[in-house]
């Protein structure tokens, strides 16, 4: 099996896209500070990634309470807007398709990144004990750092957030973005709702499955309307047993995860939203995500199907010929390849990926990864 099926066209909402190769959202911490905005650096990082089929932003958040890591970018003010429009232009203007992904970190923050260092807001008031919160303690230094116990949230706020899930739609589509995602995955707001873990609410937001739905729905539905479904994706990142219950800070472990997303799943469908993003474990010897989820995923959803994980193209590959995928994202090998497509393509070797500059700092292990030259 090569990776000749993922150099195809395939259709997403509007777009006819080139391959089938995406480039997933990575969190890079670049933004310029004060006000998280966007830099020209930034939109140098996107270009150089413009073959990918198919691009998602950084994780960007919707308000100023949606921050859980210092340094990453907003897309709630102004200046925002005006410094995502240099990274849709320059992404545009190498043939790529782009789309924001809305990020709301819910209780995986920390006083110290909340306005007047109030405590973080999430669906009920449950400590994210194996999550971490990054906090800036000098010019480009900062340490990793427990998440307080946060605040529950009250039905007028889950209602104002709605709105803001659909206002940063908005914003994302005035800064040039020619679509969004919505982040459901990772412990984050959206997954919080939907997990029986962190939502241990009594009212229409909390109990049954179909009540911790709600919120994800409601978001969905706010957002489609703003951008239209055909421009609208969701991330989750489902985790089943055999799980290591030590790396579980991505995400949250169900009692019973093949239910729990596959019903996600059908309000996506009922939505017709363009696609779903599946974020597998990706760490040394994560588990697989058994077949029958991945059937299941398929046979619920008619949109377009997304896997990233520690992919190969080969692997990659054999899960687009079997119909279960549509596009595979690629994130390490993407960071260090901006070439990535072509290297896959031509069956070329790999930049080695580097520790240095993975997250926040300048241009060195950000735009310095060298293109392929024989």
């Amino acid at each position: 099996m090569t990776a000749t099926v993922l150099n195809t066209p395939v259709k997403l909402g509007h777009h006819l896209l080139n391959n089938r190769v995406v480039l997933p959202p990575l969190t890079r911490q670049r933004s310029a500070q004060p006000g998280d905005i966007a830099t020209d650096l930034m939109a140098e990082y996107y270009r150089q990634r413009a073959t990918a089929g198919f691009m998602v932003s950084e994780g960007t958040q919707i308000e100023p309470r949606g921050q859980g890591y210092a340094w990453t970018p907003g897309i709630y003010s102004p200046a925002q807007i005006d410094g995502w429009r240099k990274v849709t232009h320059a992404v545009h203007a190498e043939g790529g398709v782009i789309f924001a992904q809305l990020w709301h970190v819910g209780r995986v923050s920390h006083n110290a990144l909340q306005p007047e260092g109030a405590a973080p807001v999430a669906p009920s008031a449950i400590q994210a004990q194996q999550a971490k919160a990054f906090i800036a303690t000098g010019p480009g230094t900062g340490d990793l750092v427990q998440p307080p116990v946060p605040r529950a949230l009250n039905l007028l706020e889950i209602d104002e957030l709605v709105g803001q899930y659909a206002q940063a739609a908005r914003n994302a589509l005035d800064a040039g973005f020619d679509g969004v995602e919505i982040h459901s995955a990772n412990g984050y707001l959206v997954n919080q709702f939907i997990s029986a873990h962190s939502n241990q609410r009594d009212d229409q937001y909390g109990g049954s499955l179909d009540n911790r739905l709600r919120f994800l729905r409601e978001v969905v539905e706010a957002v489609s309307q703003v951008v239209g479904p055909e421009r609208l994706g969701v991330r989750f990142s489902p985790l089943f047993s055999g799980t290591d219950q030590d790396r579980v800070y991505i995400g949250l472990v169900e009692e019973d995860p093949h239910h729990t997303y596959i019903e996600a799943i059908k309000v996506l469908e009922q939505s017709g939203i363009a696609y779903v993003s599946i974020a597998e474990a990706d760490w040394d010897n994560a588990p697989d995500l058994p077949d029958s989820f991945r059937q299941a995923v398929r046979s619920t959803f008619s949109g377009r199907i997304i896997y990233a994980g520690r992919y190969t193209a080969e692997r990659g590959a054999r899960l687009v010929e079997a119909g279960l995928a549509d596009l595979i994202a690629f994130g390490r090998p993407f960071i260090a390849n901006p070439d990535l497509p072509q290297r896959l393509f031509n069956g070329w070797p790999l930049n080695p990926l580097r520790a240095e500059g993975m997250y926040g700092g300048s241009e060195l292990g950000y735009v310095d990864y060298p293109a392929y030259a024989e």
